[in-house]
């Protein structure tokens, strides 16, 4: 399957550094030149897409809110 085009501005490309299986859920944490990115995915996601360490990855971020808080 190869991406044609998406409308996502914040991705980055990355190698898997780790995975964290769960029973429904599981943890990938990517390398990117902009620093670690962790995400959470179904298990089922991570069997299916054949995710492993060291596979290569585009990550998406989408933020609906971004909460702050004063130091």
């Amino acid at each position: 399957m190869a991406i044609q085009s998406i409308n996502a501005r914040n991705q980055f490309r990355g190698k898997i550094r780790e995975i964290v299986l769960g029973s429904v859920v599981s943890e990938v944490e990517i390398d990117t030149p902009g620093g670690i990115v962790t995400s959470v995915i179904t298990t089922r996601s991570v069997k299916e897409l054949d995710l492993q360490v060291g596979t290569e990855v585009l990550a998406f971020v989408k933020a609906t809110e971004v909460a702050v808080a004063k130091l």
